[in-house]
């Protein structure tokens, strides 16, 4: 079991330093080959930011292990609004004026009757999986179309401000941090499930809490950084993206993978929670009239969900 913790611990640091340098390395080769840097943003930035949980899905459904996979989406989910936001909103009000990130509300709230449509019967096949890689892409070439139709949207720009890097070291870093990714993936997955069997927990409770929260660490840092920085659109858009990564591609690769069958709870617990958090989002972001905000309040309410299901968590399972 100490072994398990330690190789836990180690495993989600190098996953997060390694997403960070992959997703560094990417763009800088993107830039190279001359995509705009819209494309950026949108492709290589967004798949560096959900790059662990991707990784870990994808891993976990290889090897037979359906809760972790949709635990660890679902449960990202619901950490990227209720602890990320939560959190961000509490450390200063996130004001909601990006028109590009307003319209990415009614799409993520579209996404998410759909993942709760599909986990209606307790399982997604492939098909459900290949309807979300679907999905994903036509609201990709929607969203790219919308973009080059309208002014380069200050959100790219921001996110995308990086120091100069060499094609040679470029190369290096995608090498290197796809490499680790796949490694500290693997170290993951195999962590959680000793530690989750040694607890009594289920696969699914582990990818739920622990799994969800470390592969979310990279959302946290760049959203904590851009309120800092007085940027509130790459801190909500940042978690947006994430969500809609997470419930399209990161359960559609794992379905796709393996079909993906779980209990009752999902859906009745899981998908309904992230749900309702993503309903109160849609609530706190806007404003019939002024300038919408989520405020320290809704900061502080946000936290408080995320601490009453994680509690409910834990006591369903050591106290059933």
């Amino acid at each position: 079991m100490t072994l398990a913790v330690l190789a836990l611990v180690v495993a989600l640091v190098l996953l997060v330093w390694s997403a960070d340098r992959f997703v560094d390395g990417s763009a800088a080769m993107a830039r190279y080959l001359g995509m705009s840097p819209l494309l950026i943003g949108m492709v290589i930035v967004g798949f560096g930011t959900s790059a662990p949980e991707m990784f870990v899905s994808a891993l976990a459904a290889l090897q037979n292990n359906p809760g972790i996979a949709l635990g660890n989406a679902y449960g990202s989910n619901i950490t990227n609004i209720a602890l990320i936001l939560g959190l961000t909103a509490l450390l200063r009000p996130i004001v909601v004026h990006s028109q590009v990130v307003r319209t990415e509300l009614p799409v993520l709230a579209g996404v998410t009757a759909l993942a709760a449509w599909q986990m209606w019967n307790n399982a997604i096949s492939r098909a459900d999986a290949l309807l979300m890689l679907l999905v994903f892409a036509c609201i990709m070439v929607w969203t790219i179309w919308r973009g080059q139709r309208s002014a380069k949207d200050e959100l790219v720009d921001l996110e995308l401000c990086a120091q100069s890097m060499s094609l040679r070291t470029a190369l290096l870093w995608i090498v290197c941090g796809l490499v680790l990714l796949v490694g500290s993936s693997r170290l993951l997955v195999w962590a959680a499930v000793t530690i989750a069997h040694g607890l009594g927990m289920s696969d699914l409770i582990i990818g739920l809490t622990v799994v969800a929260v470390g592969t979310s660490l990279p959302e946290l840092a760049s959203s904590l950084a851009a309120i800092r920085k007085n940027e509130h659109d790459i801190a909500l858009g940042n978690v947006l993206g994430s969500n809609l990564f997470n419930t399209l591609v990161v359960v559609g690769i794992a379905g796709s993978i393996q079909p993906l069958t779980v209990g009752p709870e999902v859906f009745r617990r899981d998908i309904m929670v992230m749900s309702g958090l993503t309903l109160a989002l849609f609530v706190f972001s806007y404003s019939s009239r002024g300038e919408a905000r989520i405020t320290r309040l809704n900061g502080l309410l946000l936290l408080a969900a995320y601490l009453a299901y994680t509690t409910y968590l834990v006591q369903s399972t050591f106290l059933a």
